[in-house]
């Protein structure tokens, strides 16, 4: 699971590892805009404040790792 991101240079793979059934509109709507469609699909973006914040808003939700 994600734990605090913080913005910096890297590039994050970020894993969807759990179901949005069940969560906030709010939470969906946060799992799509990362380009997230199913559980195990894994999206690269950058560490930018914009994704950064978003993946501190749904952690339970992601497993997100540095990229190689």
């Amino acid at each position: 699971m994600a734990k605090n991101i913080a913005v910096s240079e890297a590039t994050l793979e970020i894993t969807q590892i759990k179901s949005i059934i069940g969560g906030s509109q709010v939470q969906r709507d946060i799992v799509r805009s990362l380009g997230l469609k199913r559980i195990g699909h894994t999206v690269v973006r950058s560490a930018d404040p914009v994704t950064v914040g978003m993946v501190n808003k749904v952690p339970h939700l992601l497993k997100v790792e540095e990229a190689k």
